[in-house]
């Protein structure tokens, strides 16, 4: 899936928003050589220590984006100064749809408001959530008060693995209004719009952690 010369990009798990870019040298057995990684910002060559721990970014030979968590491991200087970072399996690896972002089931706090006092602002939580949308829970007594293609504001929680807490505060188009299956609850699906990249990447971020949650649920069930 990686291959050596593809562009690498770095997001600490526990910074706010920083990232680095450096290139693949190298590829063994559960880890990839690269680059001194440079700050995507400031242009500045960043020195990493062991045990650091990112979110890996690339673009595969599909086109489509890949994101896989990694720690560096260690320093090598042959041929040229070079950083060790861990390198999962295959399945590891989670691919982030170019047209269409991936859904994952997540209960966060979001709070919907009128764009011009339409309705009583309310809170509710998310049943799932996606860099694209989110589907709300619904409450009985804004069943009527919502419609399709209605536009709304919404506040958003995203509570990343690391302890920071993201609030966003974005536009959204509610798509449609559906009962959940076997329940008398009402949903409602919201596709964001006006997103800035890095509202963009906030949410991808915390979607990626959320199915690296459920994946490992999944395989200690397995167990």
């Amino acid at each position: 899936m990686l291959k050596i010369g593809d562009i690498l990009t770095l997001e600490p798990l526990d910074g706010e928003g920083e990232q680095y870019k450096s290139k693949v040298e190298e590829i063994g057995d559960g880890y990839i050589h690269i680059d001194y990684p440079v700050h995507m910002k400031t242009g500045k060559t960043v020195f990493l220590l062991n045990g650091m721990q990112f979110k890996a970014i690339f673009v595969g030979e599909d086109n489509g984006v890949y994101l896989f968590e990694t720690e560096v491991i260690g320093k090598v200087r042959q041929p040229i100064p070079m950083v060790v970072l861990s390198y999962p399996e295959a399945d590891k690896l989670v691919r982030i749809q170019r047209r269409q972002y991936v859904r994952v089931e997540a209960n966060t706090d979001i709070a919907i408001h009128p764009l011009q006092q339409e309705f009583t602002p309310f809170t509710t939580m998310t049943t799932d959530i996606s860099a694209g949308g989110a589907a709300i829970v619904l409450p009985p007594q804004q069943q009527k008060q919502l419609f399709p293609g209605m536009v709304v504001e919404t506040w958003l929680v995203l509570a990343m693995r690391s302890g920071e807490y993201h609030y966003l505060k974005l536009k959204a188009k509610i798509v449609r209004i559906f009962p959940a299956e076997n329940s008398d609850i009402y949903k409602a699906s919201l596709q964001f719009f006006d997103v800035s990249p890095q509202e963009r990447v906030l949410l991808i971020r915390y979607s990626f952690e959320r199915q690296l949650e459920l994946r490992k649920k999944e395989e200690k069930y397995r167990e």
